[in-house]
């Protein structure tokens, strides 16, 4: 738990670190920045919220 937050500490201060050059680009690209820096610091954390749930790193095999 302690490991989720501070990645997203540290994934909020690198984005914020930035804001005032991508929030001089156009709406739109401010978008695609924002949708693509989300889906990138949730990627790692999937196997983490995953042994979170189940306890196993790995899905089960049926």
């Amino acid at each position: 738990m302690l490991a989720i937050l501070l990645l997203i500490l540290v994934w909020v201060v690198i984005v914020a670190s930035f804001s005032s050059q991508i929030g001089a680009l156009p709406i739109l690209v401010q978008l695609v920045i924002y949708v693509v820096l989300g889906i990138i610091w949730i990627t790692p954390l999937k196997p983490m919220l995953r042994w979170m749930e189940t306890g196993n790193w790995r899905l089960p095999r049926n």
